[in-house]
């Protein structure tokens, strides 16, 4: 158990890191919307975004539902960050 334990451990450690990188694209997506006066939110984006994980979820024998799940969470935690710097959609073009 206590080597099955470190592994999840590791692979916890590694996901964080994976997040911290993804969050780091975040923000330089905030800066060219805001350039480009773009939402933080565009609606066919998030959908492609969902479509894809779907997919990968699939074809590694996870779930696609739950991993659907998670990652609008994710998304939605993403597009809050990105209106740390643009400000709320509503004060943006809407792209939805």
């Amino acid at each position: 158990m206590a080597d099955i334990r470190a592994e999840i451990d590791r692979i916890d450690a590694a996901l964080v890191q994976i997040l911290a990188e993804r969050a780091a694209y975040i923000d330089r997506a905030a800066a060219i919307k805001a350039v480009a006066a773009l939402p933080a939110r565009i609606t066919p984006r998030v959908e492609q975004v969902v479509s894809n994980v779907r997919d990968h979820a699939q074809a590694h024998g996870l779930s696609p539902d739950l991993v659907e799940m998670l990652w609008r969470q994710l998304i939605d935690w993403s597009i809050a960050r990105e209106e740390t710097r643009l400000g709320p959609d509503s004060d943006r073009e809407d792209m939805r």
